[in-house]
């Protein structure tokens, strides 16, 4: 099913944006491990609507109801559930869309697919509001792979061409995604930040709207983790990461730029270390050869789109009459959807690194 991701671990994601409520279910859960709500909510904070001029300004608080699954503060086996009621939408904003779909959204291509019966208030299902539910599995997800020393971290690497300072490929740590986490604004280099929100506030002034890329890294997670081929860790991370609405790219290690690179420059030289255990000496490859992690920190980027949903008038179609049609978009929408997105990409990366550790027990086992 097309909301289903995993396979030892299930996370299945219900819900529309203008519903009564949003949500998740989590099969496959390790019976027994401690979940901190508090530190799940606190995750879930940082991509909650409404905290900054950057962001929408609809008033959601997120707040996760847990229906099942965790007893006396811990997982007990059973699927977990957990709900998040919808408490501040502007339906009426939506009244044109069923006939004149936005340029950019989904909503000409679910009108096709569903026949005119989806729910096109907010995007429905479509909607970055679902990013919600997938916070809260990969929030939980993250805890559990943090007591077995794997750290997930991501910050925002770019906005409308304006560049972050790059993670150390071979050198990040849990410490600077702790760094990251203490901002309001993702970035390592505070100067850039300044840059691309003046670039944020510049399209919000024009009723527009700009995209950007979030760089992810893992650290701590053991050689030989994935499998050749269809199951290899990009295949399994890309899957999940392209489930949140905005991501049009993902690349891992140098990507495509390693495609202007000679072999020997895009090589990782391979050493024995102090402990006499092979090490790499740079990290082109971002943590995957063969779709099998090398120990070395796993490191991925997304592209994020443009925010399509803006103030200006645009040119579409009305379904109805079969005519060209002008259409300005009314609402609470964000200029750039990318700081927002920061904790959703954690969150998709810790789902995929938990279902593959799970589907390795030998691994899960060594972690333990």
């Amino acid at each position: 099913m097309a909301s289903i991701y995993g396979n030892r671990l299930q996370v299945s994601i219900f819900g529309q944006s203008h519903a009564p409520g949003i949500g998740c279910v989590i099969d496959g859960l390790p019976a027994g491990e401690e979940i901190d709500l508090d530190v799940l909510s606190a995750f879930l904070a940082r991509r909650a609507p409404g905290r900054d001029p950057f962001s929408t300004q609809r008033k959601e608080a997120d707040a996760p109801e847990i229906v099942s699954g965790l007893y006396e503060g811990r997982t007990c086996g059973a699927p977990l559930c957990a709900v998040i009621r919808n408490g501040d939408q502007h339906s009426k904003d939506y009244s044109e869309i069923a006939d004149k779909p936005r340029p950019g959204h989904a909503d000409y291509t679910a009108h096709i697919k569903y026949g005119g019966a989806q729910d096109v208030r907010g995007g429905g299902h479509f909607s970055g509001r679902l990013t919600a539910p997938m916070c809260i599995a990969g929030g939980i997800a993250r805890q559990i792979l943090a007591r077995r020393g794997i750290h997930i971290g991501a910050h925002i690497y770019a906005v409308n061409g304006v560049y972050d300072t790059p993670f150390d490929p071979c050198l990040v740590s849990h410490a600077d995604f702790c760094m990251l986490e203490d901002k309001s604004f993702c970035v390592i280099s505070d100067k850039k930040g300044e840059e691309m929100q003046a670039r944020i506030l510049a399209a919000k002034a024009d009723c527009d709207s700009v995209g950007g890329i979030i760089e992810c890294a893992v650290t701590g997670l053991p050689v030989g983790l994935g499998d050749p081929m269809f199951d290899g860790m990009e295949n399994r991370l890309a899957r999940v990461l392209f489930g949140v609405p905005a991501v049009k790219g993902v690349e891992f290690g140098d990507g495509f730029a390693s495609s202007a690179l000679r072999g020997s420059e895009n090589n990782d030289p391979m050493v024995m270390d102090a402990d006499g255990r092979p090490q790499m000496t740079s990290n082109h490859a971002g943590g995957i050869l063969g779709g099998i992690t090398t120990g070395m920190p796993l490191l991925l980027r997304c592209a994020i789109k443009p925010t399509p949903s803006i103030g200006q008038e645009q040119n579409t179609v009305s379904l109805s009459r079969r005519e060209n049609a002008a259409l300005t978009i009314h609402g609470r929408h964000d200029p750039c959807i990318v700081p927002r997105a920061v904790p959703v990409i954690i969150a998709a990366t810790a789902i995929g690194i938990l279902d593959a550790l799970l589907d390795s027990q030998n691994a899960f086992d060594l972690c333990h």
